[in-house]
């Protein structure tokens, strides 16, 4: 299996010299062009690094890390950015980033980079990998958008395949609602908000077949999907 890496860079020319050149190195490239659209693309698919642009609209570089750390704590994060100023750097390690390339680089710097964060990467395992997701009796088969048990079968929606999935990664652990929001819709406003409610229902509805699968609304923060141990 390649490596995969997530670029984001809103400068379309660079984004597909840069995606070209990581893909003759033998990694695996998603291109997405706005922070964004970044997040969405790092909800949807696992990867192994994510190379940020700093400044992109919608949402810059420093707050996609931020919200990306939200969700795994540990997948190396390097920027790209055309500032060389000490507080740009110390701003962006303190947003979660590992390493800082100043525009303009050579590929040659870039592939040394890379290789360096990359040495740190285990292979991927856990949740948020599997085609297939054991909830309590119900198997949630990401792939098809199914769940099922041994007495029922629920065909999903995307929404709601996007949703579980990504509360599956916090297993047991709250999420923050604006994650969820941010992740599935790529926004967080009163109206996206209003959808989520619905798709969390009916959810908690296709769930309500095994006591031991819950999802549970901390009030002011977000949700929680509560797996306990499967009996016979």
């Amino acid at each position: 299996m390649k490596p995969r890496i997530l670029l984001v860079e809103d400068d379309t020319s660079l984004g597909f010299i840069i995606s070209d050149q990581l893909k003759m190195q033998g990694y695996e490239v998603s291109l997405a062009s706005d922070g964004m659209e970044g997040f969405k693309r790092f909800n949807d698919e696992p990867y192994d690094l994510c190379i940020f642009d700093v400044m992109m609209p919608k949402k810059d570089g420093f707050s996609l890390a931020e919200d990306v750390r939200k969700v795994d704590k540990n997948i190396p994060i390097l920027f790209l950015t055309a500032k060389a100023m000490t507080e740009d750097k110390v701003k962006g390690f303190n947003a979660g980033g590992d390493d800082y390339l100043t525009k303009p680089f050579s590929s040659d710097e870039l592939k040394v980079r890379v290789r360096a964060l990359m040495k740190r990467v285990n292979i991927r395992t856990g949740k948020e990998n599997k085609d297939q997701i054991q909830l309590g009796h119900f198997i949630f088969d990401v792939a098809n958008y199914k769940l099922t048990s041994p007495d029922f079968e629920k065909k999903l929606t995307k929404k709601e395949t996007q949703i579980l999935k990504l509360l599956t990664k916090f297993e047991n652990k709250v999420v923050a609602r604006e994650v969820v929001l941010n992740g599935v819709w790529g926004k967080d406003d009163y109206f996206v908000g209003r959808s989520l409610d619905v798709f969390i229902t009916k959810l908690r509805k296709y769930l309500a077949g095994d006591s031991n699968v819950s999802i549970e609304n901390i009030h002011g923060i977000g949700f929680k999907l509560k797996v306990g141990a499967v009996t016979e």
